[in-house]
């Protein structure tokens, strides 16, 4: 394993926590209050949370050689945000947590499951990834527009560094980031002395209490919307670069990891999609049997931040958020080109594939489940339908 370390996937790998927590955390934090964690529960959630993903990414790179990166269920997060408090309060939402990450551990041990994602057709998981990585590359643009001397040092340091270097060229966009955070945003003095407090990390267990009302409004619906819209794109990601995972006991092994952290109030982990494009691209190193390194540096970054949970939540809420979508961004241009022509190569199945794109970068959630899911939905139908119903 040491032969195959290499600092392209050190840099990488460290991006890939940086932008996996910063991008997202805010959105966590809402979730869990939402359903009634204090301010101290939802620090421990998100640590929890943090720490049990950065160990399962550890874990699963190094049994599988692969690069299997590992995310908090940020669909997830964001129905938690919509769903509210239940009866039973947040000890009800914890018992809720843990019925979800039991039913994806028997998900994962169920094979028809991991046989209908093994047979999803490359041009829609291609097409999928790219909807779904288009949002954030609009944000070094987004970012520009919405203050220029912000955005501006981010995106010619991208440029000018990767015009030389390409290796370079993100990590370089990271530390302009950093920099703009310290010389161009005004930090109030009892923001540092807030960020002083909050080094100490929080842990607080919760007692789960299990009642239908937990069920029926978090557990199913978080179950579904993890699986259909983190799971599933996160294994045609790994497809799409080439790579051939077992589903299934990927699928188990986010489950019991999502065990460890529900009763410290993390809601669920599962396989990332578009940390997971960062770490599976040829930007984490040119030989694709290298770059499980850059998971397992994810992984560790991602136990570093949940031990500073509360520290790196203050430091980075200082940032208006566009910054850090703009690193992210910039990060994911080579995935996003990558996949978008192998989508649309042929000709056959250039229509279905369009489909997937336009209805996974809508953004547009049914029934709860994001776009990803429908958007391989859709593809999938025109496709069956064009081999079914001869052109004239």
């Amino acid at each position: 394993m040491l032969k195959d370390f290499s600092v392209q996937s050190f840099f990488m790998g460290c991006l890939t926590a940086f932008v996996g927590f910063a991008s997202s955390f805010a959105v966590v934090l809402q979730g869990l209050k939402a359903v009634g964690a204090t301010d101290v529960e939802a620090g421990s959630g998100l640590m929890a949370l943090s720490i049990s993903m950065g160990l399962c990414a550890i874990v699963l790179s190094v049994a599988t050689r692969l690069p299997v990166s590992i995310a908090w269920s940020t669909p997830g997060a964001a129905l938690l945000a919509t769903t509210g408090a239940v009866a039973g309060g947040f000890p009800a939402a914890v018992g809720a947590f843990i019925v979800c990450a039991a039913l994806i551990v028997v998900a994962g041990l169920f094979k028809p499951l991991g046989r209908a994602v093994a047979a999803i057709p490359a041009p829609l998981a291609n097409a999928m990834l790219s909807g779904v990585i288009i949002g954030l590359c609009f944000a070094p643009v987004k970012a520009i527009a919405f203050n220029p001397l912000l955005g501006l040092p981010i995106v010619i340091t991208w440029i000018v560094v990767g015009a030389f270097k390409r290796l370079f060229a993100v990590p370089a966009a990271l530390l302009a980031f950093v920099l703009v955070l310290v010389f161009g945003v005004d930090i109030p003095p009892e923001a540092l002395a807030a960020w002083s407090r909050s080094l100490v990390p929080p842990v607080e267990f919760v007692t789960p209490v299990f009642n239908l009302a937990g069920l029926v409004s978090i557990a199913l619906p978080l179950f579904i919307v993890t699986m259909a819209s983190q799971n599933i794109p996160g294994i045609a990601v790994l497809k799409v670069n080439h790579y051939d995972p077992v589903p299934g006991p990927l699928f188990a092994v986010t489950g019991l990891f999502s065990l460890f952290s529900a009763p410290f109030g993390g809601h669920a982990v599962n396989l990332a999609a578009i940390t997971a494009a960062m770490c599976a691209g040829a930007d984490a190193h040119a030989d694709p049997k290298r770059r499980y390194w850059a998971a397992i540096i994810g992984g560790v970054g991602y136990v570093i931040l949940g031990l500073l949970a509360g520290a790196v939540t203050t430091f980075v809420a200082l940032a208006p958020p566009v910054l850090i979508q703009a690193v992210a961004g910039l990060a994911l241009v080579g995935a996003f080109s990558g996949s978008a022509v192998s989508a649309f190569k042929e000709p056959e199945t250039r229509e279905a594939a369009a489909i997937t794109f336009l209805v996974t970068a809508s953004g547009v959630s049914f029934a709860g489940i994001s776009g990803a899911f429908w958007g391989l939905l859709g593809g999938g139908a025109m496709m069956a339908l064009q081999r079914l119903v001869p052109r004239g």
